[in-house]
């Protein structure tokens, strides 16, 4: 028998849903399924493997209004930004369906002996790997990096947050409508401490997104049986202004790089530095902008920013900004809860004069907070934007590009996007995305998203004729001394 939890909507506060809440027991039991379904699914050719992937590409976007209900419904975010992971979805799926039998492919390498040792490198699935997954981005981050788990021909054990679980329910159901094996991907649902232990024990490999110290316990466990983990952690995230930026742009992307979600986004903005010279200015039009932004509850397109999702992220967002102003720090805008609109929802808030005393000062905030900070010089911007222990997204603005990459380049956080917060280098997923520092190891997107998945197998065959001793007949000495010649050799016709 299963436990039911009710699942309440952000935006009211009523019952949406009643899931059953898996134990140690029922998790056991998804990898027996799961590791029964693994063998016949790595056995198919990885590009029959894709099928259902390309299929979900237009799927996902033909069927967007029935998958965004249920995200604004269990995330209580606006409409436009669940679009993002509807995007999301397709953009990786098609990406990775397209891509993985190519990455996949065996490829030859070089043999110590030319044409006598052939040697090939060949990638084998990991087995089973536990995926376990936030609540604020519950589509796009419960999906893409299943995506390629399930290409690499690995089983997956899926823990979304409970809050958040219909989202990738609803995306299974319909995977297995374009033809993935229903079985090769199990879902459980329940709190860490009741299922975190089977979880882990369970998984070949884990590939986690959330806190910091929750990916700091899961590489301790994982480190524990050596087996391999990816974690996508937390960040505090600077956007630098360059003082030749157009202010009314670099402010309207200020806008979205630190409010999309209500700021419930890994990657989002929550330190700003401004050049001096142009602070005040650019904090008029910033605060102007984030003040006009029209909060709501609405499932239609006009909304531009949604609730919090749950109470606990209220009451942190509140606890930081409550602090910041007793101790000194000036509300440009913002700074207060909106009970009228719903049970979660706050303000977009910009706070200036804040101190290394203020809790929000260097620690995560993850709601729609943002503090300014003006600086002198270039060098000062990239010291202060890289003080931090985080490492995940950085945002540069300017009217040059190529002085925004050089800064770029000096930035210690594993995204940099110029004139953009985060979804230029998030939405190119060609290149990898992941964090530096405390925001976590390992990369999604890019070759290493889909062979982080893998393990990879050295398959060398040496010809009969040469091998590593010496012929019969041949003293050892001599046979030395025709080994060194012919390396010498080869290196002068570079053939090693």
């Amino acid at each position: 028998m299963h436990a039911t939890r009710q699942i309440t909507a952000p935006f009211t506060g009523e019952p949406i849903a009643d899931l059953a809440i898996s134990d140690g027991d029922h998790v056991r039991a998804a990898y027996e399924k799961a590791r029964q379904a693994q063998e016949s699914w790595a056995a198919l050719p990885p590009a029959e493997r894709a099928l259902p992937f390309l299929r979900l590409h237009d799927e996902i976007l033909n069927r967007r209004d029935e998958i965004l209900d249920i995200v604004q419904n269990e995330t209580g975010k606006a409409r436009k930004h669940a679009f993002e992971e509807v995007l999301d979805v397709a953009g990786c799926a098609l990406y990775y369906a397209r891509r993985a039998a190519r990455l996949l492919a065996p490829k030859g390498r070089k043999g110590i002996f030319p044409l006598a040792t052939q040697v090939t490198e060949v990638r084998q699935p990991k087995g089973v790997v536990a995926l376990i997954t936030p609540w604020n981005y519950p589509l796009s981050l419960g999906v893409t990096d299943a995506v390629p788990a399930l290409l690499a021909g690995n089983a997956l054990v899926h823990k979304p947050d409970t809050q958040t679980a219909l989202s990738t329910m609803w995306t299974v159901d319909l995977l297995a409508e374009l033809g993935l094996p229903r079985e090769i991907w199990q879902v459980v649902v329940g709190d860490p401490e009741d299922i975190g232990d089977a979880l882990l024990d369970g998984a070949d490999y884990v590939a986690f997104t959330g806190s910091t110290r929750g990916g700091r316990k899961i590489a301790e466990e994982a480190a524990k049986r050596l087996i391999g983990c990816s974690l996508e952690l937390g960040g505090k995230n600077p956007m630098i202004v360059l003082d030749d930026a157009d202010l009314d742009v670099a402010a309207h992307g200020a806008v979205r790089a630190a409010f999309t979600n209500a700021g419930q986004l890994c990657l989002s903005i929550e330190r700003l530095y401004v050049h001096e010279s142009r602070f005040d200015d650019f904090a008029e039009r910033f605060a102007k902008q984030a003040g006009n932004l029209k909060l709501g509850a609405g499932f239609d397109w006009s909304v531009q920013m949604g609730s919090l999702t749950s109470q606990r992220q209220l009451d942190a967002v509140s606890a930081h900004v409550d602090d910041a102003v007793a101790k000194g720090a000036t509300v440009l805008t913002g700074g207060k809860a909106r009970p009228d609109l719903g049970p979660f929802f706050y303000e977009p808030t910009i706070l200036t004069g804040v101190t290394e005393t203020m809790d929000l000062c260097r620690n995560e905030t993850f709601g729609p907070v943002v503090a300014l900070y003006p600086y002198a010089t270039d060098e000062q911007a990239i010291a202060l934007a890289n003080d931090t222990v985080y490492g995940l997204n950085a945002s540069v603005w300017t009217r040059d590009p190529a002085r925004g990459r050089a800064v770029a380049t000096r930035l210690r956080a594993g995204t940099v996007n110029v004139n953009e917060g985060y979804a230029s280098a998030y939405a190119s997923y060609d290149a990898p995305m992941g964090g530096m520092k405390s925001s976590g190891l390992g990369r999604r997107h890019g070759a290493e998203g889909l062979l982080r998945y893998t393990e990879v197998q050295t398959v060398a065959s040496q010809s009969t004729l040469l091998g590593f001793e010496a012929p019969f007949g041949l003293a050892n000495e001599t046979w030395a001394e025709v080994m060194a010649t012919a390396l010498k050799t080869m290196r002068r016709l570079r053939l090693k």
